[in-house]
């Protein structure tokens, strides 16, 4: 049975039983909540429940995208779902900041013609579904986090720091050189997790696409390339989607004659 067992992992397969298996890790999670009376039980119940339904019905859909003999459209067609999807969630956690859905429309767009242009131009993956669907997802959804974080830590440089910016508007500074050191600080603040994180990779921590192709047998070797482009392509996607978001914002902040707009209301950290 272990034998079966092990076949079944090399073959990236862990079956119903496994799956079900692994659910004891949530249990785990559960009774340490009840054993340090954290009340969160319900939400860890409900959060795995949320999740592994979302993602069987991910995966269903995507045997309709994925498979190479399906249209590359239909892909497309999911890629631009992502982008809407991920511009409608930054506007929701990102509300106060000005015309946030068509800037973070442009940002994620963006940043997803030029990492997938510079993965596929340059014939790092064969264009095809079961590529386009995968890093798109990891453009989008890598980039989501620290594009609300940099939207967010821009309206609030220019609501707490309004007296610095608009003196340095005084001194005859244009809007953008009066914005500047608030622009860099928040673009900083975005990027940095993710410069650490990637610093930390093989040494405190293996990441997920490695560790799946691993598990699914191929070679650690060829494991090692795969991930290592996937961290690059997270590097770009949030360096790129974080800039446009934060040129587009700083913008906005800032009427035609170069004035500092007052915010709809205060925001908070």
């Amino acid at each position: 049975m272990l034998a079966v067992d092990l076949l079944a992992v090399d073959q990236g397969d862990i079956g119903t039983v496994g799956l079900a298996a692994s659910g004891v890790l949530v249990l785990v999670a559960v009774a340490i909540s009840l054993w340090r009376r954290l009340g969160l039980e319900r939400s860890l119940l409900w959060a795995s429940l949320r999740a592994l339904v979302q993602l069987l019905l991910v995966g269903w859909v995507l045997q309709f995208v994925v498979d190479p003999d399906d249209p590359l459209i239909f892909s497309v067609i999911w890629l631009l779902a992502m982008i809407g999807f991920a511009a409608y969630t930054t506007s929701r956690r990102a509300a106060d900041v000005p015309k946030v859905l068509p800037l973070s429309m442009i940002a994620y767009t963006a940043s997803a013609v030029v990492v997938l242009g510079v993965l596929f131009g340059f014939g790092i993956y064969e264009l095809e579904g079961r590529t386009l669907v995968p890093l798109a997802g990891m453009v989008v959804g890598n980039s989501l986090a620290a594009t609300v974080l940099v939207s967010r830590q821009l309206l609030i440089a220019a609501s707490e720091q309004r007296g610095l910016i608009e003196a340095r508007l005084a001194l005859g500074l244009t809007a953008s050189e009066s914005f500047q050191p608030q622009l860099r600080q928040a673009l900083r603040t975005a990027l940095v997790p993710q410069i650490e994180s990637t610093k930390a990779v093989g040494i405190v921590f293996l990441p997920g696409a490695m560790v799946g192709l691993i598990l699914a047998g191929v070679d650690p070797a060829d494991a090692v390339k795969v991930q290592v482009s996937v961290m690059y392509l997270v590097l770009g996607s949030v360096a790129t989607t974080t800039a446009v978001m934060s040129i587009g914002i700083s913008r906005e902040l800032f009427t035609p004659a170069q004035q500092l707009r007052r915010p709809a209301r205060r925001v908070d950290n």
